[in-house]
């Protein structure tokens, strides 16, 4: 499951061919990607992968058409909304809490929100200058080509800074989704989540492991989704299907720490104490765009059920890229945070794609580090909750 992403689902086959590549000949595998398949409902996109004679059946699961429906807002819509918003979490004392949990995530989120305010306050600037400028006749045509003039320049500020480095409107618009999917308060989404648990949970019994990655904001929304398939089939899981979760660049306490974010935070609860349900959290502390600083359940002030719950590794990025390379992508937000998705350097490191497709089952991989058998480059902590 892919974050808050509006780029076709073939991106990500296409990134998890070009390192299943990188993969094979770092680390001497027989790799093969088949070729993606769109599902008649479109709401997933499959592909086969065979790596050193492992048969895995990848399917990628859709919600790219409602982030491109939110992705990105009018600049009129974001005016009024992100006023309101964050009025709202000041109030609420979520954002001392959020500071707290997330140091480096909260320094980007409101340091981008403070980038908005800024372009804002510079597109009026610049309207009034220019029509200081132009020769129009005092009164009413004054104080309406104010207005006009600033919204245009805000559109093209905007436009300008939608991508790289910046990613103004990206992580504006992320942050309204959040925060209002903490409140249950889109029904597509909603509807998206039920679609997904049913096909999560068609699986049970057809193969020999399922295993449900989140990556970025799917972090909170694999969990809802597995909670759905609990809810329907307690027994999921129990039957004899090794059922995994795997969350990668974290961000669930953004999501929980959200006073609104009940149900939330009851699904978290609920799947943290499935013991059917193994769960491995992938951490990176150089990842800016993830919450890495306790595991997702103390910093939800959810309970922990038990130790290694979730199982978590630390991953070094000096062993997924040469320090030339990160030299370069060092201050580029967004493509380090798509690092832990792809190969690593360094052969004996976590490898995303030799993770998922190798001839090592997920949950075993999952049981072996919990117990105490550590990956050779990745560090297994344990914490216990804070109420």
């Amino acid at each position: 499951m892919p974050g808050f992403d509006p780029r076709a689902p073939e991106t990500y086959w296409g990134l998890f061919r070009r390192e299943s590549r990188l993969t094979a000949t770092r680390r001497a595998m027989a790799i093969t990607v088949g070729d993606p398949d769109r599902s008649p409902d479109g709401l997933r996109l499959d592909w086969r992968v065979e790596a050193d004679g492992a048969q895995t059946r990848y399917t990628l699961l859709r919600w790219d058409d409602i982030v491109a429906a939110r992705f990105p807002r009018g600049n009129a819509r974001r005016l009024l909304a992100v006023p309101a918003l964050w009025w709202r979490l000041w109030r609420s004392g979520y954002l001392r809490r959020f500071r707290r949990e997330a140091r480096r995530f909260s320094r980007v989120i409101i340091g981008v929100h403070l980038i908005y305010l800024a372009l804002v306050g510079l597109s009026v600037l610049g309207a009034i200058g220019l029509v200081g400028l132009l020769p129009l006749p005092a009164g009413h045509w004054t104080d309406l080509a104010v207005p006009v003039l600033a919204y245009a320049i805000l559109a093209g500020l905007m436009g300008a800074t939608r991508g790289k480095p910046f990613y103004v409107a990206h992580l504006v618009d992320d942050t309204a989704f959040t925060h209002d999917h903490a409140g249950g308060t889109d029904a597509r989404m909603q509807a998206r989540l039920d679609a997904f648990a049913d096909l999560i949970r068609a699986a049970d019994g057809r193969a020999g492991e399922i295993v449900v990655i989140g990556h970025s904001s799917s972090s909170f929304l694999g969990i809802e989704a597995l909670d759905r398939v609990l809810t329907r089939d307690p027994e999921f899981g129990r039957r004899g299907t090794p059922v995994s979760f795997v969350s990668i660049g974290s961000v669930i306490p953004w999501i929980t720490l959200d006073p609104r974010a009940v149900a939330v935070r009851a699904a978290l609860a609920r799947v943290a104490a499935c013991d059917a349900i193994g769960w491995l959290d992938v951490r990176a502390k150089w990842d800016w765009l993830s919450i890495h600083r306790r595991n997702p359940l103390s910093a939800s002030r959810v309970p922990a059920p038990a130790a290694h719950r979730p199982v978590e590794i630390q991953v070094r990025i000096e062993d997924l890229i040469e320090k030339r390379i990160l030299k370069r992508r060092k201050w580029n937000l967004f493509r380090m945070h798509f690092q832990l998705l792809m190969s690593s350097r360094d052969p004996h490191a976590f490898d995303y794609v030799a993770f998922v497709a190798g001839p090592e089952p997920v949950h075993a991989a999952i049981r072996r580090w919990r117990d105490g058998a550590e990956h050779p480059r990745a560090r297994v902590t344990a914490e216990s909750a804070v109420p």
